[in-house]
C-alpha cells in the first residue's frame, strides 16, 4: 500500500480498472462538474508490477484521462497534485499541452515560505524561473496553505531547518521531520506579515487558490492528530458548532478554546460587519487581481531592485503592463526600479490613490513600508479601460 492499508492501490496497468476509471469521470461530468482534482498523481501513474524494481510513470494514463474530459465536456478541468522537481513537471502537462491543464506549483510554495522565513525574496525568484516553462494553454495553481501539512520536503536540510525555526518552532507543530501542520494565520502571526503573504500569492503567475478558513484567519487545533490540526470545521458564526453543522459533533472538533482562534472571536458573519476585517480586506484583494488579467495570462519579468529583501515583477499582456512590488522585511524599505516598458513614466497604484512619476533617469523611486506591498498600472488606468472597450 502506498498509504494507508484501508486505501488499495489500484492496478491501473489492468484495462479493465481504466475502463471504470473513464465510467467515473464520465459519471461525474454528466452531472456537471467542472473538472476534477488528481490526488497524488505521481503515485497513480507508477508501475504496480511487484516484478518491477524501477519506478517508471505511464503518463499515457493520464493522457487518457485528459481525452475522456474533452471528449465528455470540452472544457472539464484537471487539476493535478504532483510534489515533483521542475526538471520532472513537463510530462504532466504534456509536451503539446495533452496533459493536466494546471498544477499546484508546490516548488514555489516551498521557496515561497522559505522566502518569508528569511526576508529574503531570491530563492522565490529562482524558484520562479525554474517553473516558467509550461506548454500553451497550461497554467499553475499558486497556493499558501492546503489540507495537508506545509510540504517543506524539496529544501535542502538547512532550508528546512530555516522555515522550522521561524514558523514551527515547537516539535508538535512538525509533521514528520518534512512539514509544519499549521494554518496559515498562527504561523505568520502579525497581521501585516499575512496580507503580504496573500498580496504575494494573487501577484504569482498563475492562478491563486485559497484554502477554506484562511480568508477569516482561521487557526489550527494541535491537540488533533497529525494532519487533523489543520481539519477543523468551517468558521461561520459564533452558533454552536461554529454553524458548520446544526448536528451536535461536527467532524472534528471546532476551534472553542477561549483563545485568539476561537470560533467565537473568528467567524465569517463577524466579519463581515467589519470593514477592517482580514475577509473584507481578502475579497478587496481578489477584485483587484481580477483587473489584472496580465497576471493570469501575460508574460512576467523580475525587475531589479537593488534590495534581496525586495521583489518586483512586470506582466505584460495586449498592450498593458502591471507592476507589483513586495517587500519582506519586517522594516521599511525605500527602492528605485525602471518598468522598462513604454509608458513606464507613469505608475498609477491599484490600491490607493496616488501615483509614481519617473526620475529623469527613467527611474521611480518607491517607499515600502514593513511587510508592504504596491500594485500599480504602467502609464495609467486608461490603457485598461480602452483595452476593456476593444
Amino acid at each position: 500500500h502506498r498509504f494507508y492499508d484501508f486505501q488499495p492501490d489500484l492496478n491501473v496497468e489492468n484495462p479493465d480498472v481504466r475502463e471504470e476509471m473513464r465510467r467515473v469521470m464520465a459519471y461525474w461530468i454528466a452531472l456537471g462538474v467542472a473538472g476534477f482534482r488528481v490526488d497524488a498523481v505521481p503515485f497513480v501513474l507508477e508501475h504496480t508490477d511487484p516484478r518491477r524494481r524501477e519506478a517508471a510513470k505511464d503518463f499515457e494514463l493520464l493522457y487518457d484521462l485528459r481525452r475522456v474530459a474533452d471528449l465528455r465536456a470540452g472544457d472539464a478541468l484537471l487539476l493535478g497534485e504532483a510534489n515533483v522537481e521542475p526538471k520532472e513537471q513537463l510530462p504532466y502537462f504534456g509536451k503539446r499541452g495533452e496533459g493536466i491543464q494546471m498544477m499546484f506549483n508546490f516548488w514555489v510554495n516551498q521557496h515561497l515560505f522559505l522566502a518569508l522565513a528569511t526576508s529574503d525574496a531570491r530563492p522565490l525568484a529562482a524558484a520562479l524561473k525554474a517553473t516558467r516553462s509550461i506548454p500553451p494553454g497550461a497554467q499553475w495553481a499558486q497556493f499558501l496553505r492546503n489540507h495537508d501539512e506545509l510540504d517543506l520536503g524539496r529544501l535542502t536540510d538547512d532550508q528546512r531547518a530555516t522555515v522550522f525555526a521561524r514558523f514551527a518552532p515547537d516539535e508538535r507543530m512538525h509533521l514528520y521531520d518534512r512539514g509544519i501542520r499549521r494554518r496559515l494565520a498562527p504561523m505568520l502571526g502579525d497581521r501585516r506579515h499575512l496580507e503580504l503573504a496573500y498580496s504575494l500569492l494573487f501577484s504569482l503567475p498563475g492562478t491563486p487558490v485559497i484554502r477554506y478558513g484562511d480568508e477569516i484567519g482561521m487557526g489550527d487545533d494541535l491537540s488533533l492528530p497529525q494532519r487533523d490540526a489543520v481539519r477543523t470545521p468551517m468558521q461561520w458564526s459564533d452558533e454552536p458548532q461554529a454553524g458548520f453543522t446544526t448536528a451536535d459533533d461536527a467532524p472534528h472538533p471546532v476551534i472553542a478554546d477561549d483563545g485568539p482562534w476561537d470560533y467565537r472571536r473568528v467567524n465569517v458573519e463577524a466579519q463581515q460587519r467589519d470593514p477592517s476585517s482580514l475577509l473584507r480586506w481578502t475579497a478587496r484583494m481578489i477584485r483587484v487581481r481580477k483587473q489584472c488579467p496580465e497576471i493570469g495570462r501575460g508574460t512576467w519579468t523580475l525587475l531589479a531592485t537593488g534590495k534581496p529583501e525586495v521583489i518586483a515583477m512586470r506582466y505584460d499582456w495586449r498592450g498593458s503592463s502591471v507592476v507589483v512590488v513586495h517587500n519582506l522585511a519586517e522594516h521599511p524599505r525605500a527602492v528605485r526600479l525602471r518598468p522598462g516598458v513604454e509608458g513606464g513614466d507613469v505608475l498609477v497604484s491599484l490600491l490607493h490613490e496616488e501615483k509614481s512619476r519617473a526620475r529623469a533617469d527613467g527611474s521611480h523611486a518607491l517607499a515600502l513600508d514593513a511587510f508592504g506591498y504596491a500594485w500599480y498600472r504602467v502609464g495609467g488606468l486608461n490603457k485598461a479601460l480602452r483595452r476593456g472597450r476593444e
